[in-house]
């Protein structure tokens, strides 16, 4: 019998690799053992100025982790001056190598293009047939936009794929669940890649390739904390630095920590690097928005006698672009309240030196008496209406058609999805208070969930159609 043994390795702590510029860097191994690296960099003139950005490409030292030898440019585009040619991938196939490259920037005119040299070190040959693939030319009504960014992977069977980033829009050229990944297939004719052939854009379905069965554990849509940890569709805000959560009887439990999920009240600077453990943790885990019609619910046990501390439900796009269901404490009673979290930015895309604007508005506002209560959100394309359930209680609508394009990425500036998610907070103050979780569920296929049944008076009776 064979037994096959794996050794499991920790990621170790970052390289950071000197005189190594621009963005997106990619390794590649050629067939002697030996390692590269292309990444993007401003190319500068022979008058010292600075050019366009090109693709680059050097030897790395994987021990010593250090660039060996020359930075070469080797390509900068399919267009002359085109704009921002990133996310350079090497390929070696047949008696060639292939860079394939993303241009035309990130937004709409995003689009990948392919060269090629038979030599590693030298200028690549840009295809006659580029862009190898783009949607910028079927308008902004086409429901997916924004396709770039390709990397190609060849299966075991042969078959070669292309996976890139592209955006679904909602509703209008609205694009809440940010940038996601798309994959196509990929053949080879006449020695350079055609994606997605004979339609020449991403499909919506695609045959599944002849590849063994392999039986994999589905991503449940109601998660009653069952387990002794948390699934892997589960994500939080930042890197959790400290320990603020517990999976025990069947319950989440999370601690109120002083971080403040509305930045009218942050006064913690999170401008520091990602590996700066002095940045506290946000009491925040969710899970993202993956369907253009969706609803949520989830069940929280929570009682508080203090103005600071809030937990709930939220909708979240970015830090300051959000939907707060929350149960708080207000003038002596248990409230729960709905607040929107907007910003203007003044100075956008002009990074890093733009300024938001951030406002807070509260939607709707009701006292409640019980500790246990059902949050819920129901998304219809753009429109969002948010339902709590006590008790013994029907349920009931607290604020109906929420403008959900106001937390979308069009205005937030950004190119990351939305969360759906339970937080907890002091905000700004130190607590011993706890919340407790006893399920929370997703649903994206259409089926009316049960809590959402028992309201069936006051929704709306929308149908769903999903994507």
């Amino acid at each position: 019998m064979l037994q096959l043994q794996i050794q499991v390795v920790p990621w170790s702590e970052p390289y950071w690799i000197e005189d190594c510029p621009g963005i997106d860097p990619s390794l590649f191994f050629d067939d002697d053992g030996r390692a590269y690296i292309t990444g993007t960099r401003e190319n500068t003139n022979e008058d010292g100025t600075q050019g366009e950005q090109v693709i680059w490409l050097s030897e790395i030292d994987l021990v010593s982790m250090r660039l060996v030898g020359e930075k070469r440019n080797i390509w900068g585009g399919a267009l002359k001056y085109c704009a921002s040619p990133e996310a350079p991938h090497l390929y070696k196939k047949d008696e060639y190598y292939y860079l394939i490259i993303a241009e035309g920037g990130t937004e709409h005119y995003h689009a990948v293009t392919v060269a090629r040299s038979k030599i590693l070190f030298d200028d690549y040959e840009g295809f006659a047939g580029n862009p190898i693939f783009t949607h910028r030319h079927l308008g902004k009504h086409y429901p997916i936009c924004n396709v770039g960014h390709a990397d190609f992977v060849q299966l075991q069977n042969g078959d070669w794929y292309a996976v890139m980033l592209a955006s679904r829009l909602i509703n209008g050229y609205y694009k809440n669940l940010g940038r996601e990944t798309f994959i196509a297939p990929v053949v080879w004719e006449n020695g350079f890649p055609v994606i997605s052939p004979g339609t020449g854009k991403i499909e919506w379905t695609y045959p599944a390739p002849k590849l063994p069965s392999k039986i994999t554990k589905p991503t449940l849509s109601r998660d009653d904390f069952d387990g002794e940890k948390l699934g892997m569709n589960w994500v939080f805000f930042g890197t959790p630095y400290e320990e603020f959560y517990s999976v025990s009887d069947s319950k989440l439990i999370m601690r109120l920590l002083p971080r403040s999920m509305s930045p009218t009240l942050q006064k913690i600077d999170i401008s520091k690097t990602i590996i700066d453990k002095s940045v506290p943790s946000l009491s925040f885990i969710g899970r993202r928005q993956q369907h253009i019609n969706y609803e949520v619910s989830v069940k929280m046990l929570f009682e508080t006698s203090s103005e600071n501390e809030t937990a709930g439900l939220i909708v979240m796009q970015a830090s300051n672009h959000q939907f707060r269901l929350e149960r708080t404490f207000e003038k002596g009673e248990q409230i729960l309240r709905l607040i929107q979290c907007t910003s203007e930015l003044n100075g956008y895309p002009h990074q890093p030196n733009f300024k938001a604007v951030t406002t807070e508005i509260e939607l709707a506002k009701v006292a409640v008496s019980s500790m246990d209560i059902i949050l819920s959100v129901i998304a219809t394309g753009q429109d969002y209406s948010f339902y709590y359930s006590l008790p013994d209680e029907d349920v009931t609508l607290l604020y109906e058609d929420a403008d959900a394009r106001k937390i979308n990425p069009e205005i937030v500036g950004g190119m990351v999805g939305t969360l759906i998610g339970m937080f907890a907070s002091s905000n700004g103050k130190e607590s011993q208070n706890t919340v407790e979780f006893e399920w929370f569920e997703y649903n994206g296929s259409g089926v009316k969930s049960e809590v959402v049944q028992k309201g069936e008076a006051v929704g709306k009776g929308t149908t769903y159609e999903f994507l």
